[in-house]
């Protein structure tokens, strides 16, 4: 398996960690954002010119949640369940992580961390809410979905915990902060790219 990476990246991060964490062998190749990933040959495996994409023989996959997906389906299905329900609440946290999270927390980070020209105060306001459904959810079960940790923990961490990062507080949120140290403790972990 080849992943196509930003080192700085929350959404090639959570690959790279649920990889580390199946102990899975792969091989990295960092893509030059703003330049190399609007060139044709990396174009040709993303249309939409973003990272990550992981090429698993024949198979080229774009989208970090897309990709963890596949990664729990094919390797361990420990990461997903499979019966109905827990994999619908599955997907409505990787919704959130692919939208509202991307929104506002990172959105937060991009403007503090790299100087991007985004909306700060909607940034800001969605960042609350998120965290106020994570710590509402997270003050009454360990992991998102069932007893265990699943991709959506994976999908959600990330920006989550690189929150500061925006300038966003997040000492006021005591159940999110004991979820980040059960998954920073979780066998295989590896740092947050900061």
């Amino acid at each position: 398996m080849k992943l196509y990476d930003f080192e700085l990246s929350g959404n090639c991060y959570k690959v790279r960690l649920l990889l580390s964490l199946l102990g899975l062998d792969y091989t990295r190749e960092s893509v030059q954002l703003g330049k190399q990933n609007h060139q044709p040959e990396f174009l040709a495996l993303n249309p939409l010119g973003l990272v990550p994409v992981l090429q698993d023989g024949e198979l080229v996959l774009r989208d970090s949640q897309a990709i963890l997906v596949y990664l729990a389906r094919k390797f361990n299905n420990d990461w997903i369940p499979l019966e109905a329900a827990e994999l619908g609440q599955v997907t409505a946290w990787l919704s959130l992580a692919g939208n509202e999270i991307g929104s506002g927390p990172a959105g937060l980070r991009r403007i503090h961390r790299f100087g991007r020209n985004e909306d700060e105060s909607a940034g800001r306001a969605l960042s609350e809410k998120v965290f106020a459904v994570m710590e509402s959810h997270l003050a009454e079960h360990e992991w998102l979905v069932g007893n265990r940790p699943t991709v959506a923990d994976l999908a959600c961490y990330p920006y989550l915990a690189l929150a500061p990062e925006g300038k966003f507080d997040v000492s006021g949120y005591p159940a999110v902060t004991r979820w980040f140290q059960r998954i920073e403790a979780l066998p295989g972990y590896i740092p947050l790219p900061r």
